[in-house]
């Protein structure tokens, strides 16, 4: 078995919806797992591992996942701001669906209660309320990427 081989066996098995195969050919070993179907037009990551022998292992991701993108705010600029975290692990999306805009942008203004964002957790979507009043300065996170929990979503000027 080839190297084309092995990514036309990949690129099947992602679109196949298929989450898990075991493969074994002669000597070679190889395991395709991917995570479930997202929502919202995510690609999903497909992760494929080719074994040898017992000591080798070779990993390959044809299709790269979206990354979480975060920026760590400067202690001097942005002290007086009060950083919005997440309360859970999930996927992160500033608005219900891709035609809405954005429940909370920069400059917008908030006040304790409105819904600034949806964390989706375990297929449910979980509408984040606003624990303070003000007016939005940074948006730390992209729409559609994995967030931790506790991770910096939003920068809020409180005056």
């Amino acid at each position: 078995m080839d190297l084309k081989d092995i990514q036309e066996l990949i690129k099947f098995v992602a679109k196949s919806g298929a989450t898990e195969v075991d493969l074994e050919i002669d000597n070679v070993k190889i395991s395709i797992k991917s995570p479930a179907k997202k929502k919202r037009g995510e690609v999903d990551e497909v992760t494929t591992i080719i074994q040898q022998a017992p000591a080798q292992v070779v990993a390959a991701s044809p299709v790269a996942a979206p990354v979480a993108k975060t920026a760590a705010p400067a202690a001097d600029d942005e002290s007086n701001y009060i950083t919005i975290k997440a309360s859970m692990i999930g996927t992160f999306y500033r608005s219900a669906s891709p035609e809405n805009p954005p429940f909370a942008g920069v400059g917008d203004t908030i006040k304790e209660g409105d819904t600034i964002c949806i964390i989706e957790a375990m297929k449910l979507f979980n509408e984040i309320e606003s624990e303070v009043s003000g007016k939005i300065v940074k948006v730390l996170v992209d729409d559609a990427s994995p967030i931790e929990f506790d991770q910096p979503l939003f920068l809020v000027d409180p005056s």
